[in-house]
């Protein structure tokens, strides 16, 4: 995929919720528990890197950049957003949908 011509992560999303489909060795159901799952293990790499940035293990020390983090919650929303295309073929549509009622509630704009 060509970098300067992207401009939506959602074709990339489906590419690897299909790709993942394909590898994977267990059935459907599964496989959906299984990415539900995943997210807490992302999270769970933002929590270490958090630490890890703030040197928060005496025993590691400084083991970890604000960079690493940023990559981690980056990991979280790939992660979040290949799970919702599992759950449903509009996921595009879902999250659109929920980010509009969140900025309606919280910014209270349109």
């Amino acid at each position: 995929m060509d970098d300067a011509t992207w401009n939506s992560p959602w074709p990339t999303v489906t590419a690897l919720h299909a790709w993942l489909t394909e590898q994977s060795p267990v059935p459907p159901e599964q496989q959906t528990l299984l990415r539900m799952l995943k997210l807490s293990e992302e999270v769970g790499e933002v929590a270490q890197a958090v630490i890890g940035a703030t040197g928060q293990n005496p025993r590691k020390g400084v083991s970890h950049s604000w960079q690493d983090v940023q990559a981690e919650l980056c990991d979280v929303i790939v992660t979040a957003m290949v799970a919702l295309t599992t759950l449903t073929p509009d996921a595009e549509g879902v999250f659109d949908a929920h980010l509009a009622k969140v900025a309606r509630r919280s910014l209270g704009s349109g």
